[in-house]
């Protein structure tokens, strides 16, 4: 007696193959949008269609996979099991896809057109992107940069391929243990030592300044971009050493943030040298030992044969390698 099997209650397996002939890839990545934003009116904004287009790509993603993908509860629109149990495989092979199809065999920055994506703190952005954005426009016209800052999205946006590569310090990592991955390459591209800044007229400054000086000094607590406390000030809250915070705002501001006040501010060696004459900026050595920053290079396994894609990593070398050698005043 043959017996038919039953679906098992709750159970997200899809029973049924998906005839392919059937699937338009722009259900895919309409799929992977209204999942990222949980939302018709984001997911159009997204990908730049009108909002009854997206309805109706919604419908028609509903009717190949016969389940509703996105329900409504209460104010929010929350994703099926089955929707959470395809997203994953879904953005890596749209992402997989989008490698293949972009793959060249041979690149050349001085006649291709391209366009890189790289994530990265505001100091990174600062000390070491700007640099080699003013050297690739002025060498490569038809090479462009787009900068992103960091967010809770990054370990996404570098597994899903939306950016190429992230500049993050390796101490940060703790933040997204998605980056730790076997599918993520990891590289040390230079490392860098705070410093202690001060408005140049600032008297309460002084090399041989202690660490109860420090402490009662008014200080500025220089941030990442979404906020975050900087590496410095986590090492000073490892080290228990309080601070007079009176300010706060992110490590791009911070230096120009000192002119005319009592402020003291730790700031990584390469960017406040770079910006000391402009920001007016004293730099001694802090009253402490605080732990450098290791900034790190990271981008996809699966990018390591792509010819602008390696072309990109050595100009992110290159640059570090100009910063480390460069006399710091």
């Amino acid at each position: 007696m043959n017996a038919k099997s039953s679906p098992i209650a709750g159970d997200t397996t899809h029973a049924r193959l998906v005839d392919l002939g059937r699937v338009d890839l722009n259900l895919l990545v309409a799929f992977e949008a209204l999942m990222s934003e949980r939302s018709v009116t984001g997911a159009a904004e997204r990908l730049m269609i009108g909002q009854s287009a997206m309805s109706s790509t919604l419908a028609r993603l509903r009717r190949l996979l016969g389940d509703q993908i996105l329900v409504r509860q209460g104010r929010a629109m929350i994703t099926t099991p089955l929707a959470n149990a395809l997203i994953e495989s879904v953005s890596n092979a749209l992402a997989e896809l989008q490698v293949t199809l972009s793959r060249q065999v041979t690149f050349d920055p001085g006649l291709d057109d391209h366009s890189f994506s790289v994530t990265a703190s505001d100091y990174a952005a600062s000390a070491l992107l700007h640099p080699l954005l003013v050297e690739i426009s002025a060498r490569y016209p038809n090479i462009r940069m787009q900068i992103h800052t960091v967010s809770d999205e990054v370990p996404a946006e570098l597994l899903r391929g939306r950016v190429d590569a992230i500049v993050f310090p390796r101490e940060a990592f703790t933040s997204f243990p998605a980056l730790w991955g076997d599918d993520v390459r990891r590289e040390v591209l230079y490392r860098d030592r705070y410093v202690l800044a001060a408005d140049a007229g600032n008297r309460a400054v002084r090399p041989a300044m202690t660490i109860e000086e420090f402490s009662v000094t008014p200080y500025l607590a220089a941030t990442f971009g979404d906020g975050r406390a900087s590496l410095g000030d986590i090492n000073l809250d490892v080290l228990g050493i309080p601070r007079q915070v009176e300010v706060s705002t992110s490590f791009a501001v911070a230096p120009f943030m000192l002119r005319d006040t009592p402020l003291i501010t730790l700031i990584p060696r390469i960017l406040a040298t770079r910006v000391a004459t402009a920001a007016n900026l004293q730099l001694i050595d802090p009253p402490m030992q605080l732990q450098p920053i290791t900034e790190t290079l990271l981008w996809l396994r699966r990018l390591d044969a792509d010819p602008a894609q390696a072309w990109f990593r050595d100009q992110l070398r290159a640059q570090a390698a100009k910063l480390v050698a460069a006399p710091l005043h």
